[in-house]
């Protein structure tokens, strides 16, 4: 991220501007970049919607926000030079109010300017914006680059995906399309790659020779809160396994790709997704887990009868040389024990157990990369215990990031994603064809959700589940695994 952007004037305009998102993530964002001093020398902020502001007004908002949601330091007179850049337009989605947003950007561009649009907006209106800003011939490439970040969820399933494809692809070339998932944006994330693929110790041992299983965890503490209604409609599948806890599994399980670039990126990760094969109803029943937490048809929005799944764990197998017969283990829930994002990848036992001490019981190693929060690494491993003739006991070593590199340098995701919509660097968004073979995946298990398979399992809060949780992977003579050696 040392890149400065130079050349043409560069508009960022964002659609929904006066959401939640562009207050919480965005302008936060885009101002810790312009802190860096990494954003072009010529730009300007442009948020659009219904809402009555002016320039001074929105950027009052906007100033608001900042001092309630963001963590950065800054001075008054970084806030208002960065402010200059912000301006607003009042509109609706209506092909003359969209030609006059075009004036209006070529009124500040002069002749040539680049323009990122950014859709901050609920998904069922993104075809629409796309549309019209088609229409008022904005996105045409003739006097600078143009380019469309568009928020998930990307469609409900692979029907409604496959629309919204067609839909956009009418205007819009597929390097012009950036599907945003602010996971990839994570400096954790993207250090799974940088562990398997600038350390040699790992990749030699990154197959199913040596990996017994792979264990990937999103969990948070809280409830659906204000969100009853849309998680109501989405569920744990949509909102965290189609496109957070599958990207994971990509970047785990992919192939070195022959260079770091977008392209070459993706093209592994989707040979990573098309690898999985689409369940059927039985094996959704035996391969999954469906649970709701106590309470949750009592919250604001929630159908009294909801049979949404707030928990869900799935068993997946890549079937593919280096991973056949390896599954991958992927829960996510609300009000589970603890708010963490984390990989374990366990290890197999020694195929000889050649210590008297070992008998009947071996530890495995453990390489636990840890998300959030705290973020590092932790590889577990066996010692012999001093002054002992032969007792041997698991140790650690432990990376922290906040340890190596102070507390303060993670960045915001969003950040990262926005510098690189900028430059024009796809690496961290995901493709129109991985969007699909996500949902292919996705989509008979939603289904036989649907139809009860398997039945919903209710689960008290504070805890890591249901029962049938730790039934599914005990059925494979395994156990679910949390860094302090604690059985879930």
């Amino acid at each position: 991220m040392a890149t400065k952007l130079n050349g043409l004037p560069t508009s960022i305009v964002i659609f929904g501007a006066s959401g939640d998102l562009t207050q919480r993530k965005l302008i936060p964002s885009v101002f810790n970049v312009f802190c860096k001093d990494r954003m072009p020398e010529k730009f300007r902020i442009v948020g659009y919607g219904g809402t009555d502001y002016t320039d001074e007004t929105f950027r009052a908002h906007l100033k608001d926000a900042m001092k309630q949601f963001s963590d950065a330091k800054y001075t008054d007179q970084e806030w208002e030079e960065f402010a200059s850049h912000i301006a607003y337009v009042k509109g609706g989605y209506t092909l003359e109010d969209f030609n006059s947003l075009n004036q209006f950007l070529k009124d500040w561009e002069g002749e040539d300017g680049n323009r990122l649009f950014y859709m901050a907006t609920p998904p069922d209106a993104f075809p629409n914006i796309i549309d019209l800003l088609g229409k008022s011939n904005q996105l045409k490439e003739e006097n600078g680059w143009r380019r469309v970040v568009i928020e998930k969820p990307f469609g409900t399933d692979l029907e409604s995906a496959q629309k919204l494809n067609e839909e956009i692809h009418q205007v819009l070339n597929e390097k012009q399309i950036y599907r945003i998932d602010h996971y990839l944006g994570k400096e954790t994330v993207q250090n799974i790659l940088v562990a398997r693929f600038a350390n040699t110790i790992f990749e030699p041992l990154w197959n199913r020779n040596y990996i017994d299983h792979v264990e990937i965890t999103v969990s948070e503490k809280i409830g659906v809160e204000h969100r009853g209604k849309f998680y109501d409609e989405v569920g744990i599948l949509r909102d965290i396994f189609q496109n957070h806890l599958l990207q994971l599994l990509t970047l785990v399980a992919m192939e070195p790709p022959v260079a770091f670039e977008a392209s070459a990126l993706r093209n592994e990760k989707v040979k990573v997704l098309s690898a999985i094969m689409p369940m059927k109803d039985d094996e959704v029943a035996r391969a999954t887990v469906r649970g709701q937490y106590e309470g949750y048809r009592q919250e604001e929005g929630v159908d009294p009868n909801s049979t949404a799944a707030t928990f869900g764990a799935v068993r997946f197998f890549v079937n593919n040389w280096r991973w056949q017969d390896v599954p991958f283990y992927l829960r996510s829930g609300k009000y589970l024990k603890e708010k963490l994002s984390q990989i374990t990848i366990e290890f197999k036992c020694p195929p000889h157990l050649l210590f008297p001490s070992q008998q009947g019981e071996m530890t495995p190693n453990m390489l636990v990369l840890f998300l959030q929060p705290d973020e590092g690494i932790h590889w577990r491993f066996e010692a012999k215990v001093p002054d002992t003739v032969e007792e041997l006991r698991s140790v650690d070593m432990e990376f922290h990031y906040d340890e190596a590199f102070g507390k303060a340098t993670l960045p915001e995701a969003y950040e990262r994603l926005l510098l690189d919509a900028m430059i024009g660097d796809a690496s961290l968004f995901t493709r129109a064809d991985e969007v699909e073979t996500a949902w292919r995946i996705i989509d008979p298990i939603s289904k036989a959700w649907a139809a009860q398979k398997p039945p919903l399992a209710v689960y008290e809060r504070g805890t890591w589940g249901p029962k049938e949780s730790d039934e599914l992977l005990a059925r494979d003579g395994r156990c679910w695994f949390n860094w302090d050696g604690q059985v879930d």
